[in-house]
């Protein structure tokens, strides 16, 4: 069941992103990149976008194992725990958090997506637009996907 984040679940929240992370960005990323995305997804960060916005989660027996933002008209944080990848959790997330925005009186939605979500956001009609890189130092890109998608409030 999707629920709203609870601050008293702040560790267990960013332990589940770091973990997904670590699985998923070393292969397809360089190290730094791989720290950007940590940095990006840290606590403080979390806590902003519950404080500007809207944070989800879905708990398996009191552990979380996905979760998603939406801050104005843009949609982010969107982790699903490796051993629950590929069993409908994160489109249940996406799901709710675009009826969040047609409840807020967002036309689009806006997203920046990673190598390994790529492909997520392209089956949910997601548009994508041309490949984007940040510099993360020592020589190192991130590479991503700033993306669009047309709802109707």
């Amino acid at each position: 069941m999707i629920t709203s984040f609870d601050v008293s679940d702040l560790s267990d929240l960013n332990t589940m992103i770091h973990s997904t992370i670590d699985y998923s960005y070393p292969t397809v990323y360089p190290g730094r990149a791989v720290i950007f995305f940590k940095e990006y997804h840290s606590e403080k960060k979390i806590l902003d976008r519950y404080q500007k916005g809207k944070v989800l989660v879905i708990k398996n027996n009191d552990s979380i194992v996905a979760t998603g933002s939406i801050v104005e008209n843009e949609i982010s944080g969107v982790f699903v725990a490796p051993a629950n990848q590929g069993s409908g959790l994160g489109q249940s997330i996406m799901s709710e958090l675009e009826h969040l925005a047609k409840e807020m009186g967002v036309s689009e939605i806006e997203i920046h997506s990673s190598l390994p979500a790529k492909q997520f956001y392209q089956k949910l009609n997601y548009t994508l637009l041309a490949k984007a890189h940040l510099d993360v130092g020592d020589g190192q890109h991130l590479e991503y996907w700033p993306g669009t998608k047309i709802i109707v409030p």
